[in-house]
């Protein structure tokens, strides 16, 4: 499983978010949709190496959820240079999600 960066403050956040592309699973303890779907974007993580990957523990970095307008969980958000390129929220659909970073590193190669 690829492992990702624990981001718990505004520093890491806007570090993870300016990175050429980059991953961020949001989960929050007690939410058992979120603990099964971790493993899986992990296990689509390892096919993207050059992809920056994160995690947020909504429970010990509360002030991401009013900072990216989290509602819900899990979410898992791309950003690229500071821009949000796609948010799914709640009933991510693990092949759609790959879908979409085939075609963000695509794109981020041309």
């Amino acid at each position: 499983m690829r492992a990702y960066t624990e981001v718990r403050s505004n520093e890491e956040l806007d570090s993870m978010m300016n990175q050429p592309l980059s991953v961020v699973y949001i989960s929050r303890n007690g939410c058992s949709v979120c603990h099964a779907l971790l493993p899986k974007i992990q296990q689509v993580m390892e096919e993207y190496p050059e992809v920056e990957f994160a995690h947020i523990l909504v429970d010990e970095y509360e002030e991401v959820a009013g900072r990216l307008s989290i509602f819900t969980a899990p979410v898992v958000l791309i950003f690229s240079k500071g821009k949000e390129l796609l948010r799914d929220a709640r009933f991510i659909r693990v092949e759609e999600f790959r879908e979409s970073l085939d075609k963000m590193t695509v794109l981020m190669e041309e």
